[in-house]
């Protein structure tokens, strides 16, 4: 460590850490390529998020970055995306700041042996950053000698930590339920050898019970590997950093620790259409609530998800899809999605070529067309349509519909009773 930051972290009182996680910078599944760099322009959206991430981070001297895993999308990434992710890591180190990277599980290859997308700062020893791909805790000593401990829980898959432990099992349920809870004793041995005159942040790339996807759907134990609530909100944590789910939230919220998910750096897709992108400034200090400066990111692109128009026969198609566009304001520079649901015969008339040309201004336009097809009743081949009863042919057709069980059940007794009452009149 340098003398002037062993100075200044003697002086220390509060440690600012900048976090960010899920860059994913190698998002290239829309739109074309800049012809100056050659690279995809989805791909320099993220680089965008992750230039103004680390100008941040220089400019305003943070004392540390954390970032909390998966750098990539693809486990493999290309040498052309690393060298993108590298160039703007060794900023951050040229500057002194300390960096922390996590991780994620989409850093890790799926084969045995072969090396993760961060493994080289570690190979190269790059000065001031440290790749966090095992469970561990650091003190003062690891981190420049900023009044911090930080634990890591990196992404590990279900194999090499049943390995770990020796957990053996059948039901993946029972498997999960005992890797969390041995996660949960090491968590609790790292807190025993803590320093309890130093606040100490927990770093983890992982689910949390209680925490909201993208579309509101919430994480819950049994499915996956998911540390619980009450592991993350434990007091004696100043701070939670994690990544893995792409929607900012705090899972703590007006409470302490701040259990935080920044969320990823640009829109991946239409599931994140509606979501702001953010990082995170937090000022740790021992004795005291953590204070949290949420940045929101500045150039997001637009992901506009036109709401799922039904067609009709008799509709005036092409004004309808017209007038459901949004402005040309609105569609510039945005990747833009249009779902229609339309019979078969309405296939001709939807002038296609009008709607590309009205929505030139978007970065990228997706059709998707769905014509409805009428599902034809089959009858068994054993059966004639005269031998069944009004009752068995109408539960035929409520399977050919799709009608869940516990409701055709319900349609089986309201019609049972209609047709005994018309058998009553006709008496």
């Amino acid at each position: 460590m340098d003398p002037a930051r062993a100075l200044r972290s003697e002086q220390l009182s509060a440690v600012r850490i900048l976090h960010f996680a899920d860059a994913h910078i190698d998002m290239a599944n829309f739109g074309r390529h800049d012809p100056e760099t050659g690279l995809p322009i989805r791909v320099m959206d993220f680089l965008k998020s992750l230039d103004e991430i680390v100008d941040t981070a220089i400019e305003e001297k943070v004392d540390m970055v954390l970032f909390a895993g998966d750098a990539y999308k693809d486990r493999n990434p290309a040498p052309t995306f690393q060298r993108e992710w590298d160039r703007r890591i060794m900023r951050l180190s040229n500057a002194g700041i300390p960096t922390l990277l996590l991780v994620g599980n989409h850093d890790l290859s799926p084969s045995i042996g072969r090396a993760h997308a961060l493994e080289e700062f570690d190979t190269l020893e790059v000065p001031h950053v440290r790749v966090l791909d095992e469970p561990e805790m650091l003190g003062p000593a690891e981190l420049n000698g900023l009044p911090l401990q930080l634990i890591a829980i990196p992404w590990l898959s279900r194999s090499k930590l049943m390995a770990r432990w020796d957990i053996r099992g059948s039901e993946a349920a029972e498997i999960y339920e005992q890797l969390e809870s041995k996660l949960g004793e090491l968590v609790e041995h790292y807190l025993e050898e803590a320093d309890p005159k130093l606040p100490i942040v927990l770093t983890a790339h992982a689910s949390v019970q209680g925490a909201v996807y993208g579309g509101e759907r919430t994480v819950m134990l049994g499915g996956d590997l998911v540390l619980s609530g009450s592991l993350v909100k434990n007091p004696r944590f100043s701070y939670v950093a994690l990544g893995h789910i792409h929607k900012k939230q705090n899972l703590n919220e007006g409470q302490q620790p701040p259990v935080i998910y920044p969320g990823s750096i640009e829109r991946v897709d239409f599931g994140e259409a509606k979501d702001e992108k953010w990082f995170v400034i937090a000022s740790v200090e021992e004795g005291q609530d953590t204070e949290l400066d949420w940045r929101q990111l500045k150039h997001i692109r637009s992901f506009i998800d036109v709401p799922r128009i039904e067609l009709k026969l008799n509709d005036n198609v092409n004004e309808i899809l017209q007038n459901a566009l949004p402005s040309k304001t609105k569609m510039e520079g945005a990747v833009l999605r249009m779902v229609i649901e339309y019979p078969r015969e309405l296939e001709a008339l939807i002038d296609e070529a009008a709607l590309r040309e009205l929505t030139a201004e978007c970065f990228e336009f997706h059709l998707i067309k769905r014509p409805i097809v009428e599902s034809r009743v089959r009858i068994p081949e054993d059966q004639n349509v005269s031998d069944m009863t009004p009752a068995e042919l109408l539960e035929l057709y409520w399977k050919s519909a799709n009608v869940e069980k516990d409701q055709r059940e319900e349609l089986a007794e309201l019609a049972q009773t209609i047709i005994e009452s018309n058998e009553d009149d006709d008496k």
